[in-house]
């Protein structure tokens, strides 16, 4: 028997109304119901909305039951003089790719999003997880309009892959030299930049002059140039194997590699904060909501947030190119191929029906057909290079990566640096930095990942980390 899926619609056919509500139902069903019958889930769950206390202690239904027996949340009326922006009562449809292993409140933040009345298409990829506003693996194509929280607080973060004409052998018999460059070549965090700081011609656009908000975050920017990000940013040496008969003109086998992911550091989250801020007081949205108020496009706010968004996006590039071509000089080797890709970004597109639109890829990835990108697991499970199918359904999306299965404090609340040297050793990893919020068992599986996504992205390399440099913020 096949997997059953409901949709929105159909649960609410049965009674269901409230948005949170739905999201649960779907994802319960999800987890104790894949293998049932369609028609008798129905019956059942429109029994348990008749009578919920007959359920509470069901295993099965029990929080369904008890959502259901809770008081409902009021929300505030808008200030006087201000007036409100409503949600749609029903959600836009939209397609989940992995909703198994997708948490409710993820679930829950897309439906929001799908209620939006400026929204017309969604998706949400495999590696979900809740965020502020739009959650992480979000994606949604909205019409005049640009949400920052959408978009999201490291804007244009992104992946950026250097292959060698080197066996990975070198990284093994080599390894205190690989360590060295690296620590040397690379900076995390807050608190530790370059003494020698690094030109790069993103620093003379004219948008830091233009936009006066923009003035105030020059110095900063300048001072992280070339640097990374904390959490799950990270630069790392490691094996790229490619098949026979590749994309790239090489000879089937192993090669070393460097890979980065990190974004706009302060840069793009001041962006992000300062103009949804804006967003805040020109879209009064319930509180649920508030997260994704939008900013006009032909408005004086939302012209100047494209603006610094591209900026940012572009600032994020420049972070990338400065890191690989210190190690590559300091490698003395020139790169045979490099790859790029970003996510945390808004693109102006058509959708299949031929609509324009404003496309947000949260924590998601462009998967345009025959479009370069790629997708890391974790630092003991493989990362993939590919390229897009250019599904319509998925918006032209995939993954950014494996996707969080706990957040950062129950990953440190559950594991130890002990758990962590285990996993690493037994993954012939070294870790330089990071912490046990980064362990990889607090990460998804990057296979499953990529087996729900089969649909999106075809693979071209799997890559392997060796050594790894992380903040140890």
């Amino acid at each position: 028997m096949k997997k059953l899926k409901l949709r929105g619609k159909e649960i609410e056919k049965i009674g269901f109304k409230d948005n949170e509500l739905v999201s649960l139902v779907i994802n319960e069903v999800q987890k104790h119901f894949k293998r049932s019958d369609k028609s008798e889930v129905l019956e059942v769950l429109e029994e348990t909305l008749k009578n919920p206390r007959k359920y509470k202690d069901d295993p099965r239904l029990q929080k369904i039951a008890r959502k259901l027996l809770k008081p409902p949340k009021t929300e505030k009326m808008p200030a006087p003089g201000k007036s409100q922006r409503f949600l749609n009562e029903v959600p836009k449809e939209y397609v989940v790719y992995g909703s198994g292993q997708i948490e409710p409140e993820a679930l829950e933040q897309m439906e929001t999003a799908m209620r939006l009345p400026v929204v017309l298409k969604g998706a949400l990829m495999a590696d979900a997880h809740s965020g502020y506003g739009l959650p992480i693996g979000g994606v949604v194509a909205v019409q005049n309009a640009v949400i920052p929280f959408g978009v999201g607080m490291d804007i244009g973060c992104r992946m950026c892959l250097s292959v060698f004409a080197l066996g990975p052998e070198i990284i093994k018999s080599r390894k205190d030299m690989i360590k060295t460059i690296l620590i040397e070549n690379t900076r995390f965090g807050q608190k530790d930049y370059f003494k020698e700081k690094k030109d790069h011609k993103v620093l003379d656009r004219n948008e830091f002059s233009d936009i006066k908000f923009l003035k105030g975050l020059k110095d900063k920017a300048y001072e992280q140039l070339g640097t990374s990000g904390s959490g799950n940013h990270f630069v790392e040496f490691g094996m790229l194997d490619l098949p026979e008969g590749n994309d790239f003109n090489l000879d089937g086998g192993s090669y070393m590699a460097l890979l980065s992911h990190s974004g706009s550091r302060n840069f793009g989250a001041n962006i992000a904060q300062h103009y949804t801020n804006i967003a805040k007081t020109k879209c009064n949205l319930p509180k649920g909501a508030i997260n994704l108020a939008w900013l006009d496009t032909d408005t004086e706010e939302g012209i100047e947030y494209w603006l610094a968004m591209n900026l940012a996006g572009d600032y994020a590039r420049a972070n990338h190119e400065i890191i690989h071509a210190k190690i590559a000089s300091a490698l003395g080797e020139k790169p045979v191929f490099i790859i790029q890709n970003h996510h945390n970004f808004a693109w102006k597109e058509k959708l299949s029906d031929g609509r324009e639109a404003i496309v947000h890829r949260k924590g998601a990835t462009p998967a345009t057909k025959g479009i370069y990108g790629i997708i890391p697991g974790s630092m003991t499970l493989p990362g993939f290079i590919v390229t897009g199918k250019g599904n319509p359904e998925s918006l032209n999306s995939a993954s950014h990566g494996a996707g969080r299965k706990m957040s950062r404090s129950k990953a440190k609340e559950q594991y130890t640096q002990k758990d962590l040297k285990e996993a690493l050793k037994k993954a012939g990893v070294e870790l330089i930095g990071g912490g046990t919020d980064e362990a990889p068992m607090a990460y998804k599986d990057i296979y499953k990942v990529m087996q729900y996504q089969k649909e999106l992205v075809e693979i071209k390399g799997t890559f392997y980390p060796k050594i790894v440099r992380m903040s140890s913020d």
